[in-house]
């Protein structure tokens, strides 16, 4: 884990919101895009981003559903039609991107599923692993020109504290020859996601792009969708009857409180001259040590150069066939 991977003091935290982060920014001529930027926190995101000036395109796999959640969001936001499970989709947006922007400040790859039954989609692939990382692994690099024609550009990974379920399954990725369990899945998915940030600052640091991996922190979502009432109490996010005990409302936060990591580790003058981190409640995360809780904290794998690098090829030939 690298020596920087420790809280700054950021001044926010955990109930901190989206909106609260760029109070005091300006991004009046920025442009960011932010994928399922049309529900959840994602939206949330988007709200905050709009309302500080920047223009903000969102990729929408159901459009319609994009421009009615949407529809009563002010600012200057754009909808674009992608499917990150589709990666000729993902191609056909970057390409009509690159025809009508040649600069991109922000790149916040929010989009994902959690914990869904086994699924595949494109070559075969396990569906998380897919919309997770694959998708947007494609997405960052057929944008890689616009985000370096633009000074001090940022790409954020949504990552989760789940990367502590696991770290990636490098042999078997997308569970061809051993049973499939869906959060070793999703763990697997979003130890993907810290590592391709990861990956991106050190590739592309010196040609001023930036990327920060992000756990939002525990939102009641649509994320939850494939989770039945039953799970979510053997978790201990609900009760019984269905009312959420008070230790999880404490810890979890409002859609407005999960966009905020995001937006401040893609417009955080803060950090400027870093990347390669995991942040947590608005700030860089701490290195996990014997002594962390499951839900806090950056494991040691996420900040592996060298499985970065590995992770790397191995998409690259995924993609590649």
């Amino acid at each position: 884990m690298t020596r920087l991977q420790q809280p700054i003091g950021s001044g926010f935290g955990h109930g901190s919101t989206a909106s609260d982060v760029l109070k005091e920014q300006d991004l009046s001529g920025k442009h960011f895009i932010v994928t399922g930027g049309y529900s959840g926190i994602g939206i949330e995101s988007v709200r905050a981003l709009a309302k500080a000036g920047a223009k903000v395109t969102v990729p929408a796999r159901n459009r319609d559903k994009a421009e009615e959640n949407l529809g009563k969001v002010s600012g200057d936001i754009l909808i674009a039609e992608m499917d990150l499970g589709d990666l000729n989709s993902v191609e056909k947006f970057t390409s009509e991107f690159a025809q009508g922007h040649s600069k991109l400040d922000g790149l916040i790859n929010n989009a994902g599923i959690m914990a869904c039954p086994l699924t595949r989609i494109g070559r075969d692939w396990e569906s998380q692993f897919v919309t997770c990382h694959i998708g947007h692994f494609h997405l960052t690099q057929g944008l890689e020109r616009q985000l370096k024609n633009s000074e001090g550009s940022r790409v954020i990974a949504l990552s989760s504290t789940a990367h502590a379920i696991c770290d990636v399954h490098w042999e078997d990725p997308h569970f061809h020859t051993h049973d499939y369990d869906k959060w070793q899945a999703y763990g697997s998915a979003k130890s993907a996601n810290a590592l391709f940030a990861l990956g991106v600052d050190e590739r592309w640091k010196s040609d001023g792009v930036r990327a920060f991996s992000v756990h939002p922190g525990g939102i009641f979502t649509p994320l939850q969708r494939h989770l039945s009432d039953e799970e979510m109490v053997v978790l201990g996010w609900k009760n019984a009857d269905g009312t959420v005990p008070p230790a999880v409302t404490a810890m979890f936060k409002t859609p407005e409180q999960g966009g905020a990591t995001a937006v401040w580790a893609a417009t955080s003058p803060s950090l400027n001259d870093m990347g390669g981190l995991y942040c947590e409640d608005c700030d860089i995360a701490k290195a996990a040590t014997e002594e962390s809780q499951r839900y806090h904290h950056a494991r040691d794998w996420i900040g592996s150069l060298e499985s970065a690098e590995r992770l790397w090829n191995m998409t690259e030939a995924m993609i590649a066939g």
